[in-house]
């Protein structure tokens, strides 16, 4: 029985840093696309973004499979590294499956502090479209929101 406590207790202890480090890449992915988004004309960017070949697209098994995300301040869609089909399309009222309006809590929280997380649940690509707990970095840059989020 104690075996397995400690076990259980090393196991606690190695999950914590590795979803901290996720949550790091996440927040380091994003503002490398700020980044690029201020030295670079907003086409080029959100080209970046939406692109098969950007380097802010998803590609399974590059930057842990993270992409970035832009949206305006309204909630429309300007680039997505992994659903082309969203571009242009107002999300403004889209809710998660327990009623979250996601979209509008990260503009109004870009709009208060010009970054940070939000939770909610979400569609994952990488596990066929499974809905699942996500928790997304989001930065103000321009009028666009730009985040990268994790699935946990």
């Amino acid at each position: 029985m104690r075996k397995s406590g400690i076990s259980l207790l090393l196991a606690g202890v190695l999950f914590v840093p590795l979803a901290a480090q996720t949550r790091d890449q996440a927040k380091t992915f994003v503002k490398q696309a700020v980044e690029f988004a201020k030295k670079n004309p907003k086409e080029k960017f959100l080209e970046e973004v939406s692109g098969v070949k950007g380097q802010f697209h998803f590609t399974k098994g590059q930057n842990n499979e993270l992409y970035i995300f832009v949206y305006d301040l309204e909630g429309k869609v300007l680039a997505h590294g992994v659903r082309r089909e969203l571009v242009g399309v107002n999300r403004w009222a889209a809710k998660d499956p327990d009623g979250k309006p996601w979209i509008q809590d990260w503009t109004k929280l870009v709009k208060e502090k010009g970054n940070g997380w939000i939770d909610y649940k979400e569609l994952n690509p990488a596990q066929n479209n499974k809905v699942m707990k996500k928790a997304s970095f989001v930065e103000l840059s321009n009028g666009m929101v730009i985040g990268a989020g994790i699935y946990e």
